[in-house]
């Protein structure tokens, strides 16, 4: 009796020790996985046994095609430690060292496979756009604290892993309206930083407003004299019965020498500007400036004042000559596939009043002013595409009729997106209640600074899904992804628009980039809580609601 018990207490023992050991390996496995904080989540990742040790004396071996992005992973671990780390060429031994390959095999151009072992770190991509990515992942593996220009390592240890990765969708963007408040150059390029170290690939440049024109038209010089500049601005919430302003003259404008700076800048971290043009509503500023474009004979004011305005481009011969000569010095300063051309929010009260625009309806047998806008995208579509561009617009130019070749931003919620993709037509999803960035964060509404309204906190934000339930499958192709929009009327600095955007920004970008199944809520919270050390050293002004 005495020895069965003693047998008994031994299995239980062995048991408890199993058990224990198990939990260790499993407690070990989740410590390595939780080092591994990157955001967007990777497909798939590995942690592997041991760590790389990247000093001084690590090189980065590069071919020549891939110089520019050599160049740009050189500077930010040059900054870290302790001297400059050197570029060679890919005769150069590998070994100990940060080797960038082109890799044919890989299947798509922004996929890339992260291998980290004891004595190399390899980082290929059938395309250098590829291997980009697969550097801003590196980063994130890195301290936290190489962000900061003040360290000065002698070495930075990072765990050994096997990553494979790619996008789910073509189309991760991010959008600021500089129209209603403008913002500098520096900050602009802060912006494309984000948007590039969140594995993002659009930035849609919200240049022209009622209240403000922000690009320069070397053609139509009063465009920046005139109408980048208003006489005042409105102080606190728009209403009906606000009528606060604060006296102070506001303008300002982006150059085309700084556009092109802002565009090459892009380009190094191979994020896509699309610069958006607004026709035929929020023109106010470019009436401002060349009255005949409007559909009265009167003298307009750039709007000092949010919300909609009734004067709107006057569908003349004139008119589309002056939007031709814009786009033709636009084309020109971005290389990007698509210019926005707006197409939102225009009343057709001025039209309904124009003989002129009454006329035109008659003479090309348009059904009412709603297809007389479908008209006036079409024809500047037909002029875009001439110049070798695409057109994209918000949803509203679906109203009589949607040009044959545009792309729509789906914003008024899903319905457009659902409608244009039916059509056949590729939709960028964009709807309030999810990506406009604009909206509060938090419902202590008097904590908070003063925003337009909504609310969309974080969690909103993460369990977006761009792919509409009620869309079939064989249109969900259509689907290109998504985008968040920064509006600006109540956004007055660079420091509000980082609150705004982070942590959003950062829910966003693995909407975009992981698989739906791959997402989890409390796992990506845990991942932000290491990931928002990066936002403390980058010294960014994020919302800390989330944390």
């Amino acid at each position: 009796m005495k020895s069965l018990n003693y047998t008994k207490s031994l299995i239980v023992i062995i048991l408890v020790s199993v058990f224990i050991m198990n939990s260790n390996i499993s407690k070990a496995a989740n410590t390595d996985d939780e080092k591994i904080s990157i955001i967007p989540k990777p497909l798939h990742l590995k942690v592997l046994e041991g760590n790389f040790t990247i000093t001084n004396k690590t090189k980065i071996i590069s071919s020549k095609e891939l110089i520019g992005t050599a160049d740009y992973l050189s500077s930010l671990l040059s900054k870290a430690l302790d001297g400059e780390i050197e570029i060679a060429d890919t005769e150069f031994l590998s070994v100990n060292n940060i080797s960038l390959i082109i890799d044919k095999n890989i299947s798509g151009d922004e996929e890339y496979n992260l291998l980290i072992e004891n004595n190399k770190i390899l980082i290929s991509g059938k395309t250098e756009r590829g291997i980009f990515y697969g550097i801003q992942t590196l980063r994130q593996m890195l301290p936290a604290a190489i962000e900061s220009s003040s360290i000065n390592l002698s070495k930075i240890q990072v765990k050994n892993v096997s990553i494979n990765d790619k996008p789910q969708y073509k189309y991760r963007g991010m959008h600021l309206d500089v129209g209603r408040h403008l913002f500098s150059v520096d900050f602009i390029k802060k912006y494309i930083d984000l948007i590039a170290m969140h594995k993002m690939n659009v930035f849609h440049w919200h240049l022209t407003e009622d209240q403000g024109w922000r690009i320069e038209i070397k053609k139509y010089s009063k465009l920046t004299e005139v109408g980048s500049i208003r006489a005042e601005t409105i102080i606190g919430k728009q209403t009906n019965d606000n009528k606060n302003y604060d006296g102070k003259v506001y303008g300002g404008y982006y150059t085309q020498q700084d556009i092109k700076e802002i565009v090459a800048y892009a380009q190094q971290q191979f994020v896509e500007i699309i610069p958006e043009i607004e026709m035929p509503g929020h023109s106010l500023a470019a009436l401002a400036s060349y009255p005949w474009l409007g559909c009265e004979d009167k003298d307009y004011k750039v709007g000092t004042k949010w919300g909609v305005y009734d004067d709107v481009y006057c569908p003349s011969e004139k008119t589309f000559k002056f939007l031709e000569d814009v786009i033709d010095e636009v084309v020109e300063l971005f290389p990007s596939k698509y210019i926005h051309i707006g197409g939102d929010e225009c009343p057709k009260k001025a039209w309904k009043e124009s003989k002129l625009a009454q006329d035109l309806i008659k003479k090309e047998g348009l059904k009412d002013e709603h297809e007389l806008q479908s008209y006036f995208i079409t024809r500047m579509e037909k002029y875009i595409n001439n110049k070798g561009k695409q057109i994209i617009g918000w949803d509203e130019i679906l109203e009589g009729g949607l040009a044959p070749n545009a792309t729509v931003m789906s914003w008024r919620g899903e319905s457009g997106g659902i409608e244009a993709a039916e059509q056949n037509h590729y939709v960028v999803m964009t709807p309030g209640n999810y990506c406009y960035f604009d909206h509060y964060q938090s419902k202590k509404k008097k904590k908070e600074p003063l925003a337009i309204g909504g609310y969309t906190p974080v969690k909103e934000v993460y369990e977006y899904n761009p792919i509409p339930e009620k869309l079939s499958k064989d249109k969900a192709k259509y689907i290109l992804g998504a985008q968040a929009n920064v509006w600006t009327e109540y956004i007055t600095t660079s420091e509000q628009v980082e609150y705004m955007i982070l942590p959003r920004m950062s829910a966003l970008s693995e909407v975009l980039w992981t698989p739906e199944e791959g997402k989890n809520w409390g796992d990506f919270k845990k991942r932000m809580n290491v990931f928002k050390k990066r936002y403390d050293a980058l010294g960014l002004n994020y919302a800390k609601h989330m944390f």
